[in-house]
């Protein structure tokens, strides 16, 4: 089973960049991708082959999260049933047979920091709602996490600590997850891989010099660990700020 998960930063905008051909060529078993920046009926995508599914945010031109399946889900949540920020449609929950898939936006704490509050709380009810989903079958989470990790997931660790994205406070909701039975894919397979990055600035060369963060994620839960073949970044695709990452599995 291959699985990809793309911030697209705009999927009309996108769309225009090399989305279809890039969906094509892949031909993934399951396409997530997150900040889509539309409403419905703003894009009509034909994707032959799969079902689509969208939680939009109520803001325009803000946020959002969409699931392309070849396999039909036993069953589709939209966030995370509860009324604080549900309205961003940052998060969707597929049951399949053998796992669940939960496909995230985490909310950015923004340049101040005033939406960390915001953001650690979401990230406790992130943690709650995948721990009980994981009591019942195993989990495959993904998307923009907006969070790098360990200092090896970002090309300037230093001058950037505390910044958003890099606060301690951020990188312990990580750890604490990861601490709570799951595994980040690329890591487990790539642990001291540096240079590997899934976000840059659109400040002048910065995606040319890669001077980037790794913020997109597959976590899967431990006892996935032995299904998990391999682990990519495709940082040559454009048409975002983000790139694609990839898990390849044998789970279905």
């Amino acid at each position: 089973m291959k699985l990809v998960s793309w911030n697209v930063n705009g999927l009309r905008a996108c769309v225009k960049k090399g989305f279809s051909e890039y969906f094509a060529d892949m031909n993934a078993d399951i396409f997530c991708i997150q900040e889509t920046k539309l409403q419905e009926g703003q894009i009509s995508l034909e994707l032959e082959g799969y079902q689509q599914y969208w939680n939009y945010a109520i803001k325009k031109g803000y946020s959002g999260t969409a699931v392309f399946t070849k396999q039909e889900p036993l069953s589709v949540k939209y966030g995370l049933g509860t009324e604080e920020g549900e309205p961003e449609g940052r998060i969707l929950t597929l049951e399949f047979e053998n796992f669940f898939l939960v496909n995230v936006y985490t909310p950015n704490s923004q340049r101040d920091l005033a939406r960390l509050k915001f953001r650690l709380d979401w990230e406790d009810r992130i943690l709650c709602h995948v721990k009980e989903l994981d009591q019942k079958k195993p989990v495959i989470l993904c998307g923009d996490l907006n969070v790098a990790h360990n200092e090896i997931d970002l090309r300037n660790p230093k001058p950037n600590k505390g910044n958003s994205g890099f606060t301690d406070e951020e990188r312990m909701k990580m750890t604490d997850f990861l601490a709570s039975g799951f595994v980040d894919s690329y890591r487990y397979l790539y642990p001291d891989k540096e240079g590997a990055y899934t976000w840059w600035s659109y400040m002048n060369k910065v995606r040319e010099r890669n001077i980037g963060w790794r913020i997109d994620y597959f976590i899967v839960s431990e006892k996935l660990i032995s299904h998990i073949h391999e682990a990519e970044i495709h940082c040559d695709i454009m048409g975002s700020d983000h790139c694609p990452v990839v898990l390849d599995m044998d789970i279905n």
